[in-house]
């Protein structure tokens, strides 16, 4: 039975750590596990660690994103693309207001940006804009903390001042990853894998403390559907059948009401109106009228069927 069992593979080993690169290998994994692995903590590392982007600008006397400035060399697009270069470390989870008021002639750059005590600009040397006459560059921008890439699109939803233009927002602290896999021999077989993966971060994260993060991240994912819902087994002790037929089946309902529409045989478009209108879980739909699911933006009469068909599986029916 031995020659049935899948080896464990190594612990991550390092190669090379220089600043904000390193490189790292893990040895001995599964014929096949090594691009698996490779490919899922990749993805993992460049969407789902923390970082801060700027969301928000608004630029006196600009009203928008196509205008060009008086005494600017750069037009506001080239300024915009500039700040979004901009990497910040923020030790705090609430949106940070930050600014630049700069008169010129003068060459602008990160370092000029007012950040304050929560907000530390990384790269101070980025060049944002050169004023090449005496008028003044004031401009005012939004820090928020977020995962991954985040478009325009979505900072937009909420009501924004006139003039503020919102950025697509790119908050992940990580570069650039690359992974490779070669062969290896492992006891008498040299098909076995060898993961070599190398990250680049922005200075906010160490490149091994990025691998270390995006691991715990697969673990807990891979422990969250690990294990299927135990069976209920009634108590020797209950007074009656019916009595405890009546508590399970409270209790199952109580639970069907708690989950969360994101785990629902759902279409994107009908999951994504539900949660615009802040419906998140299956008492959220329950607890509303089929006239009230028709008056959200993009739920229409297929997608009302397609939510009675959900709710069904739990015995569930919209309200009357």
């Amino acid at each position: 039975m031995s020659d049935y069992k899948i080896i464990l593979p190594s612990k991550p080993r390092i190669v090379l750590e220089e600043g904000t690169k390193g490189v790292y290998e893990i040895d001995g994994l599964y014929p096949g596990y090594g691009h698996t692995l490779g490919n899922s903590l990749r993805r993992i590392i460049l969407s789902s660690l923390p970082g801060a982007a700027i969301t928000l600008v608004k630029i006196d006397g600009v009203s928008h994103e196509f205008s060009v400035m008086d005494g600017v060399k750069e037009d506001v697009i080239t300024i915009l693309l500039n700040l979004k270069k901009v990497r910040f470390k923020v030790s705090s989870d609430e949106p940070q207001i930050i600014s630049l008021s700069i008169k010129g002639p003068k060459s602008v750059t990160a370092g000029d940006i007012k950040a304050g005590g929560q907000v530390e600009v990384l790269n101070p040397e980025l060049h944002i804009a050169e004023i090449t006459a005496k008028v003044s560059l004031d401009i005012e921008m939004t820090v928020e903390k977020g995962l991954g890439f985040v478009p325009k699109d979505t900072h937009q939803k909420s009501k924004v001042d006139v003039g503020t233009i919102a950025l697509d927002a790119i908050f992940s602290p990580v570069r650039r990853v690359h992974y490779e896999v070669e062969n290896m021999r492992v006891g008498d077989k040299t098909n076995h894998n060898r993961l070599r993966i190398g990250i680049e971060t922005d200075g906010t994260i160490d490149p091994r403390e990025a691998l270390e993060q995006s691991i715990s991240i697969m673990i807990e994912q891979l422990q969250a559907v690990v294990d299927f819902k135990p069976t209920h087994v009634p108590s020797e002790t209950a007074s009656s059948p019916e009595v405890s037929d009546e508590k399970d089946s409270k209790e199952d309902m109580s639970d069907a009401m708690k989950t969360r529409i994101d785990t629902l045989d759902l279409s994107t478009r009908t999951m994504n109106a539900l949660q615009a209108a802040n419906i998140r879980t299956v008492g959220g739909i329950a607890r509303k009228k089929v006239e009230d699911l028709l008056e959200v933006e993009g739920i229409g009469d297929k997608g009302i069927e397609e939510i009675k068909d959900v709710l069904k599986n739990f015995g569930i029916s919209l309200k009357d």
